[in-house]
């Protein structure tokens, strides 16, 4: 009867993590860019009001405050190297959370 040696765990690789983090920002940028497009066609459609065009230029402010933050994110992650990332600031967090609701809310109004 042979006993089970402690498995073999293969050394933790740091860059995977920011890199992927540093993907998954990419997407979402990319995924806002869509719902900024969509907004701003639906809001153009079918003759604009002032409504819609202000509704469309607050998308668009958003989309790009989103945009920046992104960007800046995925400077720092690229910049980091090996080491452990600095964690993204409670400001900086809830400035991208703010932005990703608020514009999903003006596509929604402008949808409907």
């Amino acid at each position: 009867m042979t006993v089970p040696g402690p498995q073999h765990r293969p050394e933790r690789d740091p860059g995977l993590q920011p890199e992927r983090t540093r993907l998954a920002w990419r997407r979402t940028t990319l995924s806002s860019s869509v719902a900024a497009v969509l907004a701003a066609k639906a809001a153009l459609h079918g003759g604009p009001s002032a409504t819609d065009v202000a509704a469309c230029a607050l998308c668009c402010a958003l989309w790009l405050g989103f945009l920046a933050l992104a960007h800046r994110r995925i400077r720092v992650l690229a910049t980091s190297g090996t080491d452990s990332p600095p964690a993204l600031t409670p400001r900086h967090a809830t400035a991208a959370t703010l932005c990703t609701v608020a514009l999903a809310v003006c596509a929604v109004a402008l949808v409907f």
